[in-house]
């Protein structure tokens, strides 16, 4: 898969991600295999200039995970994450957006993320129940972060039929171990 971002403010990380992501959706809602929809941010806007463009806004609340919805009957719910270098810092994933996660795992639901690392052009789905791994091992005096050479590359999303982030097959395969489990 080759993907190239160019977006570099802060406000903006993730952004190029996000664009492709909510591609693969509306692909996935129109083929009637998922209805997945990007959560906004809620902001309270300050100052709005003539244009009618917001100039200085304030997060008014928590955010829970990026997306949310329904693939043929599975609730699922996740968050992505792009990263520079070889490392995914586990304080990207906010201790609120992983007890969204946890509950919505307890609720029956499906929680993951996906990470992109830009440098290498490449997409992982990151199940539920590794994240929990890897957030215990910080937790218990561990790395504080997910090394690139620690995700299995069985887990790499790739493209399919037009789809850049085609998810839905590391999904099922989520589902399939979770059925065996």
């Amino acid at each position: 898969m080759i993907i190239m971002a160019y977006y570099k403010s802060r406000g903006l990380r993730g952004s190029f991600l996000e664009e492709m992501i909510n591609f693969t959706n509306d692909k996935y809602r129109a083929g009637g295999l998922a209805l997945v929809q990007k959560i906004p941010t809620p902001i309270k806007p300050i100052e709005i200039d003539d244009n009618r463009h917001i100039t200085l806004a304030y997060f008014e609340k928590k955010s829970t995970v990026d997306y949310i919805g329904v693939v043929q009957g599975i609730p699922v719910c996740f968050d992505a994450k792009e990263v520079s270098g070889e490392t995914f810092a586990l304080s990207n994933v906010h201790e609120h957006q992983f007890e969204f996660m946890s509950e919505y795992e307890k609720m029956g639901g499906v929680s993951f993320l996906i990470i992109y690392f830009k440098e290498k052009s490449q997409c992982f789905y990151l199940r539920f129940e590794r994240l929990k791994y890897f957030m215990e091992r910080a937790k218990n005096g561990g790395r504080k972060s997910i090394r690139y050479d620690e995700f299995d590359k069985k887990w790499m999303i790739s493209e399919y039929n037009g789809v850049t982030i085609h998810y839905l097959e590391m999904l099922n395969n989520d589902l399939v171990i979770r059925d065996n489990e």
